[in-house]
């Protein structure tokens, strides 16, 4: 349900319902999918609880390389759960249908792959891909084996989301040409300064298995469950917030992303061993006519905040959280005139011929409303609706909203940050191609 008001006509409410009722099953109520978690940390284990409460599904198995994670889920989810550090034992399982895949994002490409290659359906979490070499690996496996693949930014599920697009094709606030989006924090946690567990070592952790495909490194505890402080592992705030970012620009607008992008950034307080930068800005200019700003600022002093404000001609459309406000300013019906600098003779020839092309009149009718709130309903949730899309599609086998495509382009453009920061210039990106200029 979502709730609109006004501040300038009298207040009203419209419901729109929710994913959790839009979609019919397709198949009989009693089949279960039968989902495993591959990456138990606590995106892993979060992204779970809310998968487990859409009916059907059912969590058979947990992979993940800490001892302790593993003992955890059978606590949370019953003893009779298969755990294992090794991933591939859970894919050789013919039981499972799907998995949900949080793993850190140097495992994603080859995790996803893998488990389509042995005919499961696919929750990838977000960013889809580590290098941009990944994008077209997954997507040629999703096409190949029929697999759904589906990535977790979940905005692109959101009634909130949904609205804003509504509005925007709409006309609401005009042509857009600008979007500008931020996702700050104020905390150690909110940059990813993660608790390790007092029993972190080599043996109650898999650190040969966590490294994969990452350079060597010696044991390191911070590196096993901070990962995302590292680039080796992780995307930085490009590839863990970005991504969110680009993901609700793209479904909003329906573009494919940005065509070059210049960004700035650096290590300004966690200076902590780390080398992904804690705060960072980018310029990215889209071939619909629009540019885009964001930022995420781990430095941030004030309160933790995330939201966009898309400019149009005609207005405004801010979104915070689940809510959306649209201010609309309405165009002046003549051009106005300076003559102040004029002679008084002038200035008054002036005004005169300017009055006879424009008239003074008496505003007639009811004050032009100019702002509308919608707030989607008390409890609700686009975990929970993202993670009903996804089932959906696992039952229907239409692809989702975010398929493996969308989160390539999503990911690639925030991606792009990144490389423009290292290489200190402006960077080039074909979004159709889904290539590097």
């Amino acid at each position: 349900m979502f709730l609109r008001s006004s501040a300038m006509a009298a207040a009203g409410a419209v419901t729109l319902r929710s994913l959790h009722a839009q979609t019919a099953r397709i198949k009989s109520p009693n089949d279960t999918i039968q989902l495993a978690l591959i990456g138990a940390g606590s995106q892993g284990q979060g992204d779970t609880r809310w998968a487990v409460q859409v009916p059907g599904v059912k969590l058979v198995a947990v992979a993940d390389c800490y001892d302790g994670r593993l003992a955890h889920s059978k606590e949370v989810w019953g003893n009779d759960l298969f755990t294992t550090r090794d991933y591939r034992e859970i894919l050789a399982r013919p039981d499972i249908d799907a998995v949900l895949i949080a793993t850190p994002d140097h495992w994603h490409k080859q995790a996803a792959v893998d488990a389509m290659k042995a005919g499961k359906d696919v929750y990838l979490e977000k960013p889809m891909i580590h290098i941009y070499e990944d994008g077209p690996e997954i997507i040629k496996t999703a096409k190949e084996t029929g697999r759904i693949l589906q990535v977790g930014s979940q905005r692109v599920s959101s009634v909130a989301y949904a609205k804003a697009k509504e509005l925007l094709a709409s006309g609401a606030i005009g042509k857009l040409n600008s979007v500008s989006a931020r996702w700050d924090r104020n905390s150690s946690i909110g940059a990813w300064n993660y608790t390790v567990p007092l029993d972190a070592s080599p043996e109650t952790c898999d650190w040969p298995r966590f490294l994969g495909s990452a350079p060597k490194h010696a044991w390191s505890a911070e590196r096993f469950f901070q990962w995302r402080k590292w680039n080796d592992y992780g995307s930085g705030v490009a590839g863990d917030l970005f991504v969110h970012l680009f993901s609700g620009t793209h479904f909003i607008t329906g573009s494919n992303g940005p065509t070059r992008a210049m960004a700035t950034g650096a290590i300004r307080y966690w200076k902590d061993g780390r080398d992904a930068n804690d705060v960072l800005q980018a310029l990215f200019d889209y071939p619909e006519g629009f540019n885009l700003s964001l930022r995420v600022n781990f430095v941030n002093g004030g309160e933790e905040s995330e939201g966009f404000l898309f400019t149009g001609d005609e207005g405004t459309m801010e979104i915070a959280g689940q809510t959306v406000t649209v201010t609309r300013v309405p165009h002046e019906k003549e051009p106005g005139f300076t003559v102040g600098t004029f002679t008084e003779a002038m200035q008054k020839q002036t005004t005169a011929e300017y009055r006879k092309k424009y008239p003074l009149t008496h505003p007639e009718g009811a004050p032009q409303q100019t702002v509308q709130k919608f707030a989607a309903e008390k409890g609700y949730s686009d975990s929970y609706d993202h993670f009903k899309n996804f089932f959906d599609s696992v039952r229907s086998r239409r692809q989702p909203v975010e398929d493996a495509t969308f989160g390539f382009r999503a990911a690639g453009a925030a991606l792009l940050a990144n490389r423009s920061v290292e290489k200190g210039t402006m960077v080039h990106w074909d979004p159709v191609k889904m290539q590097l200029g």
